[in-house]
């Protein structure tokens, strides 16, 4: 477990790893392609070690560079072994954007039901729907789920989201790909990850173009055999958690290797409450060590639409404020169950949270927090519960570092560059 308590101001420059929710697309996309792919920035978090693993026994090959700790080339084999067992799948969400490089590679794709964080029903179905516009055949059960790639149909595959899912946008990219087809998807998620992918696509000579209502793909007119070299960007949420663990403790950092126009929504959060920061194109500056809080409401809402707050800047946002004046809100209805795990944590610190629903809660601050034992029941739980134990008096101990690390394979290390009090004990 983690013990941290308040210290001094945080102060000093840090980098941020690679982003595993950009990662993981990127990786299966690496493998969708058929070509040499050679991926660098890869963060060594859980998850992503997870997808690698998964592409091996799938029957890619995945391999190291000497000296390069975080670039992997993933290379096509002839290998053609027929349905390959994939337990592991079970243990990311991530593990459904594997399903068109199986279909291109073996014609059908069985896994078991995806895990992940526990924060509220995320089913698949709208995942069948895109591989039905593809002619794709789907069927599920209580242990898993099979894709069947039916029939090879030509033309232009066309369908609209009810609602902004990344899943489901990456889903038809990637089946795009594999088949060779051209893609018009309305009502697009148009995250920072889905648009890292759209920029490797149109980098080995997809046609992209990426509209508010309209996502359209077009194939290559010819496809190249040289190795594609692809990067993952920096992890524009790690870095919001370590600018909201600079802010709560009035310190000055640079947080480097994030791209700015990534941090928009994010970074107007922390000027309402009244800190200076800025964006670069690769860093993040903040300096709170003068900030006067303006006690301004924040309204710190989740949204799919382009533009809107991502639902993962909420939980470290949460914990920040709660030590400003104001009377703050908070709503997450993108991830149903996440307050359910975090509200009772930041609670057992003293917390004096109001719950509107079960995706909406109000707190007035400032307030007054215990160190005590927490658990981090997901990642961004337990990224959250470090940032309010970096200003709760006494120690908190935070328990659960596997989920933690699944998605920061450091973040504690992170905090201890910048000056945090933080250490690892044995329980």
């Amino acid at each position: 477990m983690i013990a941290v308590r308040p210290g001094p101001p945080l102060a000093g420059t840090v980098a941020v790893d690679g982003s595993k929710n950009a990662a993981l697309p990127l990786l299966a996309a690496s493998a969708a392609l058929g070509r040499p792919v050679r991926l660098s920035n890869i963060p060594a978090n859980t998850d992503v070690q997870i997808m690698l693993a998964l592409l091996q026994q799938a029957g890619w090959h995945v391999a190291q560079p000497v000296g390069e700790p975080t670039t992997a080339v993933i290379l096509p084999t002839e290998s053609r072994r027929t349905h390959p067992e994939l337990p592991q799948a079970a243990h990311i969400r991530a593990s459904y954007y594997l399903v068109p490089a199986l279909l291109a590679r073996h014609g059908e794709a069985r896994l078991p039901w995806p895990g992940g964080c526990r924060i509220g029903a995320r089913g698949m179905e709208l995942h069948f729907k895109v591989y039905e516009a593809f002619g794709d055949r789907s069927a599920a059960d209580d242990s898993g789920y099979r894709v069947e790639a039916v029939m090879p149909r030509t033309g232009t595959a066309s369908l609209v989201l009810p609602f902004r899912s990344r899943g489901a946008t990456v889903t038809a990219m990637l089946r795009a790909v594999t088949t060779g087809r051209p893609l018009r998807l309305g009502e697009p998620n148009l995250s920072p990850e889905v648009l890292c992918l759209l920029d490797a696509l149109h980098a080995v000579g997809w046609e992209t173009r990426a509209g508010e209502h309209l996502l359209a793909l077009s194939p290559p007119s010819s496809a190249p055999s040289d190795t594609v070299v692809w990067a993952v960007p920096g992890d524009k949420v790690e870095a919001g958690t370590l600018a909201c663990a600079v802010a709560a403790t009035g310190g000055q950092a640079r947080i480097e290797g994030v791209r700015g126009k990534h941090m928009g929504p994010f970074v107007a959060a922390l000027r309402r409450l009244g800190f200076t920061i800025s964006s670069e194109a690769d860093a993040l500056v903040i300096r709170a060590q003068d900030t006067r809080a303006t006690g301004r409401p924040l309204r710190a809402i989740a949204s799919l639409s382009p533009g809107g707050l991502d639902a993962d800047f909420e939980p470290p946002l949460m914990a920040l404020a709660l030590g400003l004046p104001g009377t703050h809100l908070f709503a997450d209805a993108i991830n149903p169950g996440r307050h359910s795990n975090l509200l009772p944590q930041l609670t057992r610190l003293g917390a004096d949270i109001e719950e509107i629903s079960p995706t909406e809660c109000r707190l007035a601050g400032p307030q007054r927090l215990i160190g005590t034992g927490v658990e981090a029941t997901d990642i961004r739980t337990g990224s959250a519960l470090m940032v309010a134990g970096l200003t709760a008096q006494g120690v908190t101990t935070l328990g659960g570092l596997d989920q933690l690390r699944r998605g920061h394979a450091d973040l504690p290390g992170k905090l201890l560059t910048l000056g945090a009090d933080i250490c690892e004990v044995t329980p």
